[in-house]
């Protein structure tokens, strides 16, 4: 931004000129602000003017001498949140009785959180055009509470409870760390330790550092703004941060801004930005990475203003100039980097101790704590009557007819259902993965409003999809084949976490997610914080309306055995059986079919995730479409049953090959006249005893149960794809007689080995299953095994006579 005011004897005669200037220009509590932060507002002021988006350069200044006193109210109400169990709005000290007997609170990062979401809000207010927001350090979320129940912008449950006189603010602070339960065991309060559901405009919580820089440049659309508040600490968290401006093109992509609130500390040290050294080494390496870093005072709220709608201008002037032929991609990405104290603004500031609790003891109890906090709380206490005036300045929405930042682009996100594009099923053998090569790439030609993305930590194409690497490319920025290209919608990074953030920021659009199997471990934070997260919107009565999408675990554990032990690793999908089914699906298709059977409906639907695990390998084709279709709205089928005399036995496979072994082991069964029933598990979450309300609406019920497997079969094997205890465990309904089941699976075995090795190591094969079938049936195993094929399954023999 350019400063036509280059000395303090022109800032002082524009402040003789203008009482409004003036006014702002003496700060307001603890801000005061600097000549450079001064200069910047007079070039802002005129921006504003010249674009038609104020009357005059007074009505800048008289807003931003409204913010700060938003921003003195904001850091005051923060404090009382840790600290007291009332406020006081007549400014007076508090007394011992009046603080909290447990003070709780992130207080340090709140406070800086302070000016820059209400700089935000200003500059939104001064421009009449309401950005999205995020924030990665979800702990600081006092400062968003506080400022939206001054300012009114809260969801329903919020605005009834926690208004902005005396009685409501004493109510949020009464709540702020409450810990109190309904009967249920759910939280009472609307409010938490993080950014939630009921965090108005909240869409990350952000208790996991490193994943909002991860996902903020796929979060906006052409046309939006989003402004990413990003922690200093998060950056040494999470490698990926600094690709942004690899995958940001004006083409597919809005406005995104990020701004870091560097205040050099974390818990209880400094951070490696929190030196000087540090902090410019950072920004030399921000700028190496292809980003514009802008430094500014990260105390003053004016200069997150004037920060913002300067990286907003440079950002559109790159673009523009991209989009002339005179820039190549990638543009230079604008970056704030809000230099500040932890804690500004009270004290302990600078502090090991602002992080937490800033003050020396609890003032409920110690005297010293308790000046130290009303002493600083009233350098921070703004009247009444012109705090209502400032809230009044900075509310303009219904003027502006713009939505309340409560009601932002990404926080009411709702794209059009998806036309679903009919493909034939087959008979022949072939790769599972095929159904979702041919799937995805015309379910994105037939619906082009719907921005793709597809996270792709290396190796599309050995993992059996060609047909998207060759329809959608890799995103690059210099193309060196017909497999990639500058505006290709596959974000590649041998990074996890980095893609599938892709993926899940994309809540615009249509998604797909395809790692190894083993790999797919390092995606589960980010993955579990998206299924939290849109689990509490459901519950508060919102639930989240992005399209669903599948998280492809391929490459996987028992056709892995090329690749040593290290990719031989069932983790992923065990950890996300233990989260709720109501919020994503786990499933096991065994072929062609049985996978494309299931891509309509995870793509129809709303805020539900779904990890398929799916071999890349060529399988034969078991269920025709019809048998594929009842599969996947039932999540297990009956694949083969035979009546014969005598106890019958109930075989439940789970895996495609884990189905392979079933069948071959039925097979000799059937042709020894033993009786037995055989169900194939594709979803098997669906048969776990549900944890609530919500779980048993796509859990089976008792009859469906009954239906499949009834409780006459008491005698039961079963082989599934994950370890068997973790099977077992969660699917207890399924072999409630631990006496009488028997459960196969991966414990850990393996090596550089085939598909049968695999299995061998396991004990997971077809003989495995009738040896265990004999043990439950008190018959010798002979009865269906070869010499040869008993003694390789006793570890005596060869297993190689195992093999088909």
């Amino acid at each position: 931004m350019s400063t036509p005011f280059a000395d303090l004897q022109a800032l002082d005669e524009q402040a003789s000129r203008s009482p409004a200037f003036r006014h702002w220009r003496d700060g307001y509590g603890v801000v005061r602000h600097l000549v450079e932060t001064q200069e910047q507002v007079l070039a802002l002021a005129d921006a504003l003017v010249n674009a038609g988006l104020q009357p005059d350069r007074d009505s800048v200044f008289e807003q931003l001498a409204a913010l700060d006193r938003l921003n003195s109210a904001g850091l005051w109400l923060v404090a009382h949140m840790t600290y007291a169990n009332r406020v006081r709005m007549d400014g007076s000290a508090l007394t011992a009785q009046d603080f909290k007997a447990r003070p709780e609170g992130h207080t340090g990062g709140a406070l800086n959180m302070v000016p820059a979401y209400a700089g935000y809000l200003a500059l939104n207010n001064l421009t009449g055009r309401t950005r999205s927001w995020l924030m990665g350090q979800g702990h600081c979320v006092a400062a968003i509470e506080a400022l939206n129940a001054l300012l009114g912008n809260q969801h329903p449950e919020q605005a009834q409870r926690y208004g902005n006189d005396e009685a409501g603010l004493s109510r949020l602070l009464q709540d702020f760390y409450s810990y109190r339960q309904r009967g249920d065991g759910s939280t009472e309060a609307p409010l938490g330790s993080h950014v939630n559901a009921h965090t108005a405009g909240g869409i990350l919580e952000g208790g996991y550092l490193g994943f909002a820089e991860l996902q903020y440049a796929h979060m906006p659309l052409p046309g939006e703004g989003l402004v990413a508040f990003l922690s200093d600490g998060a950056a040494e968290e999470q490698r990926g941060s600094d690709w942004m401006p690899r995958w940001w093109r004006s083409e597919d992509c809005g406005a995104a801004l990020p701004v870091m609130i560097a205040n050099g500390r974390r818990i209880e040290q400094r951070t490696e930005l929190g030196t000087r050294a540090g902090l410019d080494g950072f920004v030399r390496h921000l700028r190496h990475s292809g980003f514009d870093p802008i430094r500014f005072d990260g105390r003053d709220p004016a200069a997150f203003v004037c920060a913002l709608f300067e990286m907003e201008t440079r950002l559109a002037g790159y673009a523009s100039e991209q989009a002339q032929g005179r820039r190549d991609y990638p543009v230079p990405i604008p970056y704030g980097i809000a230099e500040t104290p932890k804690g500004y603004g009270f004290q302990g500031a600078g502090q090991n101790r602002a992080h937490n609790l800033p003050l020396p003891d609890n003032p409920r109890l110690d005297n010293r704590s308790r000046e130290l906090f009303n002493s600083a709380a009233s350098d921070l206490w703004v009247a009444p009557e012109e705090l209502a005036e400032a809230c009044r300045q900075l509310t303009r929405h219904h003027q502006q007819q713009r939505p309340l930042e409560r009601d932002h682009a990404l926080a009411t996100r709702a794209p059009e259902t998806p036309q679903i594009p009919a493909l034939a099923s087959v008979s022949d053998a072939c790769s599972p993965m095929a159904a979702i090569d041919h799937f995805f790439p015309a379910l994105v030609q037939a619906n082009p409003q719907l921005r793709p993305r597809v996270g792709n930590p290396d190796e599309l194409a050995s993992n059996q999809l060609s047909g998207v690497l060759a329809a959608l490319k890799h995103r690059v920025t210099e193309p060196e084949n017909d497999r990639e290209s500058v505006h290709g919608a596959i974000i590649t990074a041998l990074n996890e976490e980095a893609v599938v953030s892709a993926c899940l920021a994309n809540k615009a659009g249509l998604n797909l997610v395809a790692s190894y199997e083993a790999f797919c471990v390092k995606m589960l934070g980010a993955v579990r914080q998206e299924l939290i997260f849109a689990r509490h919107q459901a519950e508060a009565g919102r639930p989240a309306q992005w399209l669903g999408f599948p998280v492809v675990a391929t490459s996987h554990t028992w056709e892995n055995g090329k690749n040593e032990q290290s990719h031989q690793d069932t983790t992923f999908c065990e950890a996300l059986l233990g989260e709720m089914s109501d919020t994503l699906r786990l499933l096991f298709p065994a072929d062609y079919n049985s996978t494309l059977a299931l891509l309509p409906e995870i793509y129809r639907a709303r805020g539900r995730l779904s990890c398929l695990v799916v071999p890349k390998r060529q399988r034969p084709c078991l269920f025709d479409a019809e048998e594929a279709a009842q599969l996947a709205r039932q999540g297990a089928i009956l694949v083969a049953e035979d009546h014969s005399a005598g106890e019958p036995v109930l075989l439940v496979a789970n895996g495609a090959y884990q189905l392979t072994e079933m069948i071959r082991a039925s097979e000799r069964l059937r042709d020894t006249g033993t009786p037995f029933r055989l169900v194939y598990v594709q979803e098997p979450a669906r048969f776990r005893q549900p944890r609530d309300a919500r779980e048993a609406a796509v859990c089976l019920s008792e009859f469906e149960l009954e239906r499949l497997c009834p409780a006459r079969l008491r005698q039961r094997v079963l082989m599934t794809h994950m370890r068997p205890e973790v099977f077992r465990g969660h699917l207890w309904r399924l072999c409630p007689d631990a006496g009488r089941s028997r459960v196969l699976g991966y414990i850990n075995q393996g090596g550089t080995l085939d598909v049968d090795g695999m299995l061998f190591a396991n004990r997971c094969s077809w003989a495995h299953a009738l040896m265990a079938c004999a043990e439950l049936l008190g018959r010798p195993a002979s009865t269906w095994l070869e010499p040869g094929e008993l003694a390789a399954v006793r570890g005596d023999g060869d297993p190689a006579v195992l093999a088909p």
